[in-house]
């Protein structure tokens, strides 16, 4: 485990206020940010249930599957990947996240979007426990109430001194994490990459606490929508800062808080903390289809 930090962001912004970026992405090499947080607490019980494997759900560029693999093999567990969509099954070579998950061991089982949205259903999960043995369940994203408490520990002492933080927000889980630990002076403020308004009761779940908003401007069309505007500000906040951001979450949160900021949502003198989630595994596989699209490409170094 790489130590994080808190990166001041160099952008003179009016009303003296201040942006900072937590850099959970440099938390680990490859297992990176909230996916670490999630997986930690979970990997354990796995490990106190006496289980060798675990099982997953996730898309063609997820995160998760890509973190799943590697915390397996490094934790000594047989990995399986529900992958969504059964035309994936033979482009492995050329998903640079599939072809990631399998040099890990992951083992995969592609199924149609129709089966995958049976996920969550008891009957389901026992068909899949009949087909594959015995296994630990690990929800897609990553989400439930261990995760939520691996999340709770991204905020520390330090960050006592800011009076918003930000975080894209997927599943729901990492929010609910900061809120849970967060001050009761401190607001928290969630960016959904997905269109739709079910993740408010989804959060409510697992936060206790009341001192949050979600901003649903900001998802640029719906997850892993992504135009010319935000791959120019993602190169372009490279290029200033040298933190290189995804386009499926942190990209599209640090977009909106900017815009924000020029739009005077914040008062004068804010402390403002921008949560870095990793997830920068997800660009090569994002730069494909940005060639395939003829567009500019993301940039992650010089």
């Amino acid at each position: 485990m790489n130590p994080v930090f808190n990166q001041n962001i160099n952008i003179n912004f009016p009303n003296d206020i201040l942006l900072t970026i937590k850099r959970e992405d440099l938390i680990h090499p490859f297992v990176s940010g909230n996916k670490f947080r999630k997986l930690k607490y979970n990997l354990l019980q796995a490990k106190a249930e006496i289980k060798t494997t675990l099982l997953t759900f996730g898309g063609a560029f997820s995160n998760h599957i890509a973190a799943v693999a590697y915390a397996g093999k490094e934790q000594g567990f047989k990995t399986i990947g529900i992958i969504r969509g059964d035309e994936l099954l033979d482009k492995i070579e050329e998903n640079p996240t599939l072809k990631f998950a399998q040099e890990n061991g992951m083992q995969f089982e592609f199924v149609s979007r129709e089966e995958y949205r049976l996920k969550s259903e008891t009957s389901y999960i026992e068909k899949l426990k009949e087909k594959f043995g015995d296994f630990y369940l690990v929800p897609e994203g990553g989400t439930n109430e261990l995760a939520v408490k691996g999340c709770e520990e991204i905020l520390t002492d330090e960050d006592s001194v800011f009076n918003y933080v930000c975080c894209a927000v997927g599943t729901g889980g990492t929010i609910s994490g900061l809120i849970n630990s967060s001050l009761q002076n401190q607001k928290i403020l969630g960016f959904p990459v997905l269109k739709g308004d079910f993740l408010t009761d989804e959060i409510r779940i697992f936060a206790k606490k009341d001192n949050w908003n979600l901003i649903s401007d900001y998802h640029f069309g719906g997850y892993g929508k992504i135009n010319l505007e935000l791959i120019e500000f993602i190169n372009s906040f490279f290029e200033e800062n040298k933190v290189p951001l995804d386009p499926i979450y942190t990209g599209k949160m640090v977009f909106g808080v900017i815009d924000l900021i020029s739009k005077n949502y914040f008062p004068p003198h804010s402390k403002i903390l921008l949560i870095h989630t990793g997830g920068l595994q997800g660009i090569d596989g994002m730069n494909i289809k940005l060639k395939q699209k003829k567009l500019p490409i993301l940039k992650t170094n010089d």
